[in-house]
């Protein structure tokens, strides 16, 4: 079989998600505990008037997954480290020839860290075995959030993330591109320098794409833009706009590029906030957006977001306790593209 990642934007059977448990990074108040719970909710409310969703639930958050969530969500119940899909959760894929859907499984090793993931390190092979997909092993630690295709044979990634020592210490960039192709058939691969400065601290994945640019359509690149000189950020987006710029796809197109602002607070309780706009879901028929609390960037975001992705409904979701947690709305999710064949249906 030969394996290819479609385009965020190709139609979707449903979206995978995890139900937050408690832990260290939920925080340590009642308060805070109760606004991950109600961030996450709110998020798989959103999606489901667009397409099904399936969430995975730790045995110690059952009870209060069922009490929480819309009865349409389908719940799928195994044991949690933590709750960002898009990294510890299979990475789909299909074969053209025979319409059948693969799960790419990754090494999960906490975003480099190494520590407490040995459960979420077994959620990929559960989430395939559930949809009856072809799972394709990797050596490669990545996560979800560190890569974006265009579905044409380009994808973006991070030198910091995959040629990241504590993630694969003996990686080059030949090895990682021939990786990327035999597991998502891409045949270019287009390196940026690094991530937003947030995601470098303690709670950070040092540099996921996800966060920074991603693909609207093949050769339309959405990319984070920090106006404001007082940011960090102001001075890395020049660098990753360089690249961006420098870079052509796998159809040999130059990229064009289209802003999006990040909001206009700068820092939260813990420094310099890495708030984007970038970290959307896109869903049948519609596009699930950040919203940060400033009616006017969120407004030009849904307006930006709509006519980079035309006839679908963008739906804004407040996600700053998810990137309180260390994350964003993209993050938390995980398409399950549409096939040919039947891959299977999850749920309990």
């Amino acid at each position: 079989m030969v394996w290819r990642m479609p385009a965020e934007t190709a139609p979707q059977s449903r979206i995978w998600m995890a139900f937050p448990r408690q832990g260290d990074v939920m925080g340590d108040s009642s308060a805070a505990r109760a606004a991950t719970y109600e961030a996450w909710t709110a998020v798989a409310h959103a999606i489901l008037p667009f397409e099904p969703v399936t969430m995975v639930v730790d045995p110690s958050e059952l009870a209060r997954a069922r009490d929480m969530l819309d009865a349409g969500i389908d719940i799928v119940e195994a044991p949690l480290d933590d709750f960002w899909m898009r990294d510890f959760g299979p990475t789909f894929v299909i074969d053209d020839a025979t319409g059948a859907l693969g799960g790419v499984d990754w090494i999960f090793n906490a975003w480099g860290q190494g520590a407490d993931c040995e459960r979420d390190a077994l959620i990929a092979e559960r989430v395939i075995g559930e949809v009856a997909a072809t799972r394709i092993p990797s050596l490669l630690v990545n996560e979800g959030g560190g890569i974006h295709v265009d579905g044409e044979g380009t994808v973006l990634v991070t030198e910091t993330v995959q040629l990241d020592p504590d993630r694969n210490p003996w990686a080059t960039k030949e090895r990682v591109e021939a990786e990327l192709t035999r597991t998502l058939g891409v045949s270019t691969v287009i390196w940026l320098p690094r991530g937003l400065t947030r995601d470098y601290d303690e709670l950070g994945t040092r540099g996921h794409v996800d966060i920074v640019a991603t693909f609207a359509a093949p050769g339309r690149v959405l990319v984070h833009a920090q106006h404001d000189p007082a940011h960090p950020d102001h001075a890395v987006m020049p660098e990753i706009y360089a690249a961006l710029r420098e870079a052509t796809d796998a159809r040999g197109r130059s990229l064009e590029l289209i802003e999006l602002p990040a909001p206009a607070q700068l820092t939260d309780d813990e420094g310099f906030v890495d708030y984007s706009y970038v970290n959307h879901l896109v869903v049948n028929g519609g596009v699930i957006a950040c919203g940060f609390g400033d009616d006017l960037a969120d407004a030009r975001a849904r307006e930006i977001l709509s006519a980079a992705y035309p006839g679908r409904t963008v739906v804004t979701v407040d996600a700053r306790e998810i990137f309180a947690r260390g994350g964003g709305i993209h993050c938390i999710t995980q398409q399950q593209p549409a096939t040919g064949a039947s891959g299977g249906e999850a749920g309990a």
